[in-house]
């Protein structure tokens, strides 16, 4: 194992600040004896049947892990079911009348469902799917807002063993044609619309320019957003569909839960922001439920009497893994929110907070810059002292937003757990556990128990302290089990990089003295500038931690001696104005975070960066504009108009 900085990645950012939990967190955490690590990574198997035992099993297993490299199979012969983990179990105890979820619309209208009220709709609709034909195994393609209907489709497919695909509300109607036509889906849920920054999202309209060409599906199922009325006019194609609200009238509220081989397909999700044929991962339901089960619970410290909300889309993994399945495994009672959060005000997220008394907030990086942007003002208006955790999901934290996170929406005083995981992984991979774990700005510091990360050389060489490839050295329940209806993709991007059945992946990272990730971005976005390979992400946070900006993407452009020359497009904080003293003085803050080898070329300020519909910057697209290439493709951008915009005024200034 190498001592040394790896060469793959310099990491050049240094981040001194460190917060230990508080004495009250180490006293009542969940778990507070940091030993787990050691007991874990002695024995994962052993470890991982303690977290199986947390669940209902209908069958007992008789193997743990059967690991033939790359293919897994956890809990092998033990039968359990998604929907009775997240409902029956509750419903048979004091949670019964307990809220599961909190719904709130865009508009204000709200909903609150006890986990009696989503068992009994769930095994309805349950009863719905079965005459309309689906079986266990079928696809089932879902087209929703956030709504509790989501919710109640996604767990009604898990009870009858139906192969649920959630594709998110805001992807066009050529992403869900895409995508039911790989998935194969034979049922589509969606409904007259949603809303959205006060706008009304054409959802069945979509749908329907979808289902032109998409000769498996038999079915569509029409969820009316605003009960008993239509909120947008809609075409209503005879014989296929079908309005939820009418089928559910008769549909009896009795459903037994199919048992399930810890194997089965849970659900298949399409993987967003790349083009051709669309990838849809496998999930499948002993190791996933295991997975997120454990996360939800030692993660984020659940207790009873919390009210948490992560606010994920359920188009995202995020959204299936802790809006769904983890926190309802675990009894929570979850907030769901339709819409923006600056609608109607900017202060929309913090009033949820204050009204519903949320104690667990869970939110991605590029929202929390979306409010640093807007300023203190905004969350200042309301009282969150209820808040007691906060949590970090979908792309790596700067420092300083992490630090804005922690001192003007927690006041200073709740842990932060930075998390580190993808679509693939199914679950939490790498965190923070708030009772045990000093957290650092930045950093999602040590992998969850039974997680055996390593950061490595492009040949595969192990590096025990620098930067480098990351890399998942051993199975772990949550893990993708394959990409749908093609195997042979699923060995190549995953496990073809190195031996022995060792994960890829594509994330670069470092890891500290001692024993702190660090994320540095995609592999993808690495910069090569005159033989330095320095992550995105460092740049980036340099340029974030100055006063006037707001948000940074950092690419290379090409040069003709230094091979790279960092590329910078910058978003400034409001009543800050742009001009050339602003560029040089965010170059020389470059120089003085990191040094000069990391000094922008080119600083380009702009109104807004081209982002997926997930609030990831498409890095890809901004490499683009910086070389003067055409723009690839731009169907998954929240707004395409961004893009061409900013390419119009780099190409004005290199005029």
């Amino acid at each position: 194992m190498s001592d040394r900085k790896s060469p793959e990645i310099n990491a050049l950012l240094t981040e001194g600040r460190v917060f230990d939990p508080s004495d009250e967190w180490r006293r009542n955490a969940l778990v507070n004896d940091p030993s787990i690590y050691e007991r874990a990574a002695a024995d994962p198997e052993a470890f991982w049947a303690e977290r199986a035992a947390d669940l209902e099993w209908m069958a007992p297993w008789s193997q743990v892990l059967d690991w033939k490299p790359p293919h897994a199979r956890w809990f092998v012969g033990g039968r359990l079911n998604a929907s009775a983990n997240c409902l029956d179990r509750h419903v048979r105890n004091a949670r019964r009348n307990k809220a599961a979820i909190i719904w709130e619309g865009e508009p204000g209208d709200r909903r609150t469902l006890t986990y009696f009220d989503l068992h009994r709709d769930v095994c309805r609709f349950a009863n719905v799917l079965k005459s309309l034909g689906v079986k266990k195994g079928d696809r089932v393609a879902i087209y929703l807002p956030v709504i509790p209907e989501a919710a109640i489709a996604m767990l009604a497919c898990a009870r009858i063993g139906a192969v649920h695909s959630v594709v998110f509300g805001g992807f066009s109607a050529d992403a869900l044609r895409d995508r039911i036509n790989d998935a194969q889906a034979s049922v589509l849920i969606t409904a007259d619309g949603g809303f959205r920054r006060g706008q009304i999202v054409q959802l069945k309209q979509m749908a329907d320019e979808a289902l032109r060409d998409t000769p498996s599906i038999r079915h569509v199922v029409i969820v009316q957003r605003r009960a008993g009325e239509s909120i947008t006019p809609i075409h209503v194609k005879e014989g296929r569909d079908h309005f939820y609200h009418r089928l559910m009238q008769d549909a009896p509220v009795e459903c037994a839960p199919e048992p399930m081989d810890a194997e089965d397909m849970l659900y298949v999700l399409y993987t967003s922001g790349t083009t051709g044929k669309p990838k849809g991962i496998v999930h499948t339901t002993g190791g996933y439920m295991v997975g997120v089960h454990a996360t939800t619970r030692w993660v984020f410290d659940l207790r009873d009497e919390d009210v948490y909300w992560c606010t994920a889309d359920i188009g995202w993994v995020t959204g299936h893994s802790y809006v769904i399945y983890g926190p309802l495994s675990c009894g929570a009672t979850v907030v769901m929110y339709e819409g923006a959060p600056d609608w109607p005000e900017r202060d929309r997220f913090w009033q949820i907070v204050e009204e519903h008394g949320v104690t667990i907030l869970y939110t991605a990086p590029t929202a929390i810059r979306a409010f640093m942007r807007w300023g203190t003002e905004w969350p200042a208006r309301r009282n969150l002292s209820s808040l007691r955790l906060l949590g970090s999901v979908g792309e790596p934290i700067n420092p300083e937003a992490w630090m804005w996170y922690h001192e003007h929406i927690g006041g200073g005083r709740c842990p932060i757990v930075d998390t580190w995981w993808q679509t693939e992984t199914g679950h939490i991979l790498i965190t923070p556990l708030p009772g045990i774990t000093p957290t650092r700005p930045g950093s999602a510091t040590r992998p969850f128990p039974g997680i055996s990360p390593e950061i490595r050389t492009a040949s595969g060489e192990a590096v025990s302290k620098g930067g480098g490839l990351l890399a998942i050295t051993k199975p772990w329940p949550g893990m993708l089990r394959g990409i749908y209806g093609d195997p042979e993709r699923y060995v190549q991007q995953y496990f073809s990089k190195w031996a022995d059945g060792v994960y890829f992946t594509g994330d670069g990272a470092r890891v500290d003295e001692e024993g702190n990730y660090w994320f540095l971005g995609r592999v993808d976005d690495v910069l090569n500038v005159a033989g330095h390979r320095i992550g995105t992400m460092e740049v980036e946070s340099a340029l974030v931690d100055h006063p006037s900006v707001a948000e940074a993407a950092v690419v290379g452009r090409t040069h003709e001696i230094k091979g790279q020359a960092v590329a910078a497009f910058v978003t400034l904080k409001e009543g800050v104005t742009a001009g050339p003293a602003l560029v040089d003085e965010l170059k020389e803050h470059v120089v003085r975070k990191i040094g000069p080898i990391a000094r922008p070329d080119q600083i380009l300020f702009a109104a807004d960066l081209p982002k997926t519909r997930s609030g990831k910057i498409m890095r890809r697209l901004l490499r683009d504009i910086a070389d003067g290439k055409a723009l690839g493709d731009t169907t998954t951008l929240a707004d395409p108009a961004v893009v061409a915009r900013l390419k119009e005024e780099y190409e004005a200034v290199e005029g």
